[in-house]
């Protein structure tokens, strides 16, 4: 049983941010369903096993909310559950006839999860965005990239997952802990804009001081030699990330390079330094740099594909990936003691639809 087992919580279905906070839930214990469209559970081929990662570990009911009696439903089941997750632009919910207006007056401990790129308030709170629009607006997208050319995104790593569905699960986790003490629910605001800015908190306050320069010229952001990626004579790559001097004379040892010709934080040498590394790991392949380097105080790791992630014999040994419905996917995470997180196989879109119309969602 995970560590949120017992919370009920009501997902509406959305992109990206909203499902993936739900099925971070989901992997800690808590009983998620889905509110799908009618016309997606129609598109569901349930003669296949269900394969969206979104949906591990979740049930699914389709309900058409523009229907009174489908409002009216959801509103029963919302009676009886403990997090509602709203991934819709401010208002939505509101016009549908399900926000925290509606929803909170009639359950007074419902943790109502409000999930947008900028928020529910301000100038920009009914523009429309994506991942790349809400990291660049809280800064987080301009230290991004190598020096002298443009900000590089992180595909919507940093928006959509760390900033968005990870800051709303930890809301979550927050309220739920709060209202045991309370007794009382609350809505939670979470935007993308400001997940992203927290997430990025330490590079404001860095760039502020003076600490952190122009974008691809600091010693963790691909300015420095020692923190860098590497091609290899097979086309494959590796990672350096040897910053602690201890750390450094040992990388230096391993490849047999002087300290004198490899001053660390001469920073004038830098482009030069990383050069000569960038000529030396092309003489020989991925492979053989592993077999010198992988597993010592150098701070070195191989750049493995995803399906090369779930081969390796340190996710293996730890069983950081699962297999779910035939998909080789990544585990929960953290890992408890005592209250141990599952991974539940996926479900189709509406696939417990018929339980909800008959009053046995939750029995």
């Amino acid at each position: 049983m995970g560590p949120l087992s017992g919370l009920r919580v009501i997902e509406l279905a959305g992109q990206g941010p909203g499902p993936y906070c739900g099925m971070l839930l989901a992997d800690l214990g808590c009983d998620v369903v889905v509110i799908d469209r009618p016309a997606e559970a129609a598109k569901a081929d349930t003669s296949k096993p269900a394969t969206n990662l979104f949906m591990r570990g979740k049930r699914s009911v389709a309900l058409d909310l523009k229907q009174a009696d489908d409002v009216a439903l959801l509103l029963s089941l919302l009676d009886e559950t403990d997090v509602f997750i709203d991934p819709f632009r401010p208002g939505v919910c509101e016009r549908l006839g399900i926000g925290p207006d509606v929803v909170c007056e009639r359950n007074p401990r419902m943790i109502y999860g409000r999930m947008t790129g900028f928020g529910q308030e301000g100038p920009l709170a009914q523009a429309a965005g994506h991942d790349i629009d809400y990291i660049a607006l809280s800064g987080a997208l301009w230290l991004l990239g190598r020096e002298g050319e443009k900000p590089t995104p992180p595909i919507n790593l940093l928006g959509d997952f760390a900033g968005g569905g990870v800051m709303l699960a930890m809301g979550i986790a927050a309220a739920a802990y709060e209202r045991s003490v309370s007794g009382r629910g609350q809505i939670i605001d979470a935007a993308m804009v400001d997940g992203a800015a927290l997430v990025a908190a330490p590079f404001f306050s860095a760039t502020s001081s003076g600490f952190w320069g122009p974008r691809g010229t600091n010693h963790i952001d691909t300015g420095a030699h020692f923190y860098e990626v590497y091609e290899c004579a097979d086309g494959g790559f590796v990672a350096l990330g040897a910053i602690e001097p201890q750390f450094y004379a040992e990388l230096l040892s391993k490849l047999q390079l002087s300290a004198a010709e490899f001053p660390q934080w001469d920073r004038a040498q830098w482009p030069a330094l990383k050069q000569r590394l960038t000529d030396l790991f092309l003489t020989r392949t991925r492979a053989e740099w592993c077999e010198l380097l992988e597993g010592t105080e150098s701070c070195f790791a191989p750049v493995l594909s995803p399906m090369e992630a779930t081969q390796h014999p340190h996710n293996v040994a730890r069983g950081t990936f699962v297999e779910l419905n035939g998909v080789t996917l990544p585990g929960p995470a953290p890992r408890f003691s005592r209250t141990e997180s599952v991974a539940g196989v996926q479900t189709h879109a509406g696939a417990s639809t018929d339980e909800a119309r008959r009053g046995e969602l939750w029995s």
